[in-house]
């Protein structure tokens, strides 16, 4: 995809430029946790060094916060190009789309710089073992016995906060989207708008849908076999089908592949 998209000028325009920055968000984030996982499992070791383990957190938190702002952002170029056509020149000009391409990583790297620098400074005393196949803040949490905790979970909640604020934003541009859409009377013209939208609703649904389960199931049904499960949801399945879900629908994008 992200060969396709550099390489192709019919490619050129804001939804693509979009989808080569989610490409380069989910190569990074599948490149953090898995190799290292896999180097793990064939030399039959669990070892990861502390650095390593503070590397891995901020890359993890980075990757995941930019890649959901920038499906955020996502929402509002396919709100604009289908609901204001008009003004999508002006609104979603070059300079418009970098700036919202550079908030979406600022904005992920402020996140794990602030979550990573105060996971990291709490105290561990409940040993050194990480039940998980990468470093995850929830199971470093486990191992602190200081009440400072109470402020990562402060962090995380307010974290949640604009998590949640940015769904409703997307919900809502899709709500419009749709109202507009059912309105157009070509069939042609639905069907296109259609295959516009629902590749980045499919992606949205998967990536919130598979983190919201991991990260809200009650503790109650929380036990190493199925904490695993849940991560590999979140962590490798949006990933993973991320570009199937964006070349099996999109037929420029398999005519310039």
């Amino acid at each position: 995809i992200i060969t396709a998209v550099a390489c192709d000028h019919h490619l050129h325009t804001p939804m693509y430029f979009f989808l080569l920055n989610l490409s380069l968000l989910d190569l990074g984030f599948i490149s953090t946790t898995v190799p290292k996982s896999m180097h793990n499992s064939l030399w039959g070791t669990r070892n990861i060094s502390y650095s390593g383990c503070a590397a891995q957190v901020f890359l993890v938190v980075f990757l995941l916060g930019g890649e959901y702002s920038l499906l955020t952002v996502m929402a509002y170029d396919r709100y604009v190009a289908i609901c204001r056509p008009l003004h999508y020149g002006t609104l979603m000009d070059s300079r418009a789309c970098v700036k919202m391409a550079i908030a979406a990583w600022a904005s992920g790297f402020l996140n794990a710089l602030l979550h990573t620098a105060n996971t990291f400074s709490l105290p561990l005393c409940q040993g050194n073992v990480v039940e998980q196949f990468f470093c995850e803040i929830p199971q470093i949490l486990k191992l602190s016995c200081s009440d400072s905790y109470l402020r990562e979970v402060g962090f995380s909640v307010a974290s949640g906060g604009l998590g949640f604020g940015c769904f409703i934003f997307i919900m809502l541009s899709y709500v419009q989207i749709f109202a507009v859409v059912l309105r157009i009377p070509s069939e042609q013209g639905r069907h296109k708008a259609f295959s516009m939208c629902l590749p980045h609703l499919a992606v949205v649904s998967l990536f919130v849908s598979t983190g919201l389960f991991a990260y809200l199931k009650p503790p109650s049904i929380s036990f190493p076999a199925l904490d695993l499960m849940v991560t590999v949801l979140y962590s490798v399945l949006p990933p993973a089908l991320n570009p199937l879900i964006y070349s099996l629908r999109n037929k420029e994008l398999k005519d310039a592949l």
